[in-house]
């Protein structure tokens, strides 16, 4: 028998066990892969990075409400097209696009519940829903939350979320929202009733000019873009750089337009102690 004769072996074809899909999560920032339960319980933060994934309103409800307190209220209001507009989509076209991707009715959610057994009035925008923007529907059921809390002697929270400002969509019905929610929180601010401002990644344009900035008490989430015009925008126009950071939650601290940074598995624990601190 030669030395080295020709092997004998079998061919065992070994089959590549498949990895299900949405087990991992990408990190926006540091762009480390989470495992979803592990992000999941960490309340979308990235543990490596500290990056504040976006939450959609239920979620955040469900962050700073007690379980089983929150009563949404103006459910049945719907948008209407004033304008007819059109363009590559028309406006109908997009709220029955964003209604079905989101299961919302609007961008924003409003209600009543308990923050640690103290009943607030809340409100919730949503950046999923024609990014967060406030046309005559937001604008009314925001106003109306106001004006429950300020009936009830109640503090108002609105937690803000919007990149899209004003919507263009509705022109100037638009635009009248933010007078009528800001109307709203002065008559509540002069009833002697608290409201507390917070901010999310993005709060932006006329959200951010209007009740998103009129706050008591304003919290901005870590590293949120907080602003009128977005920074590419400005530089094209100033012909200038902008400062590192610029507009983001820890310039606007810095510099006097916020009150506070919280990360968001603290938030129900810090606002609940100013609500007690301020009642």
């Amino acid at each position: 028998m030669p030395l080295f004769g020709k092997p004998r072996y079998t061919l065992v074809k070994i089959r590549k066990k498949d990895i299900p899909r949405g087990l991992w999560t990408k990190c926006g920032s540091c762009s480390q892969p989470i495992y979803n339960k592990e992000l999941k319980a960490n309340s979308r933060v990235c543990p490596k990075c500290n990056f504040h994934f976006p939450l959609t309103a239920h979620e955040r409800i469900d962050l700073l409400i007690d379980k089983d307190t929150f009563v949404e209220s103006n459910v049945n209001i719907e948008t209407a097209d004033p304008l007819n507009f059109q363009g590559h989509k028309s406006y109908k076209e997009k709220l029955e696009e964003d209604q079905k991707d989101t299961d919302l009715k609007e961008a924003v959610i409003t209600g009543e519940g308990e923050l640690n057994k103290k009943k607030i009035s809340l409100a919730v925008t949503d950046s999923r829903f024609i990014m967060g923007s406030m046309g005559s529907v937001v604008g009314e059921k925001i106003t109306r939350a106001i004006e429950y809390a300020t009936a009830k002697k109640l503090p108002i929270i609105i937690v803000s979320g919007s990149g899209g400002g004003a919507r263009m969509y509705e022109g100037m019905f638009s635009l009248m929202q933010m007078a009528k929610t800001s109307a709203a929180l002065a008559r509540h601010h002069k009833a002697g009733q608290v409201f507390i401002s917070i901010l999310t990644d993005p709060t932006m344009a006329g959200v951010m000019a209007s009740f998103a900035g009129l706050g008591d008490i304003i919290i901005a989430e870590p590293k949120a873009l907080i602003g009128f015009t977005g920074p590419r925008v400005i530089e094209q126009t100033i012909k200038q750089k902008l400062p590192q950071g610029f507009q983001r939650s820890e310039f606007m601290l810095e510099h006097g337009l916020i009150d506070m940074i919280v990360h968001r598995k603290q938030l129900k624990e810090v606002v609940s102690e100013l609500l007690n601190y301020l009642s």
